[in-house]
């Protein structure tokens, strides 16, 4: 007689091994660098709309402030991404 559906051995769930490495660890210069370039690249571009006009260096570099402010902030998510 063929056996019913409920008396069929179940298969076990499938469970990995244990990992043997270590979880990684972020170095500890990274997040004061990535804010630190966060908040220059926010602080370089405000100070360009607020008294750009009264820096004299500002003044002759007209919209490469704004490359100088998004290059800070381009650099603090690239470092985001190395944050574990």
């Amino acid at each position: 007689m063929p056996k019913s559906r409920s008396d069929r051995k179940k298969k076990a769930v499938y469970t990995p091994p244990p990992s043997k490495e270590k979880p990684k660890v972020s170095p500890r210069w990274l997040v004061p660098t990535m804010l630190g370039f966060f908040a220059l690249g926010i602080l370089w571009i405000a100070v360009y709309y607020i008294a750009g006009s009264q820096i004299p260096y500002m003044q002759d570099w007209q919209n490469w402030n704004l490359l100088i402010g998004f290059s800070g902030i381009i650099v603090a998510v690239i470092l985001s991404t190395r944050w574990h």
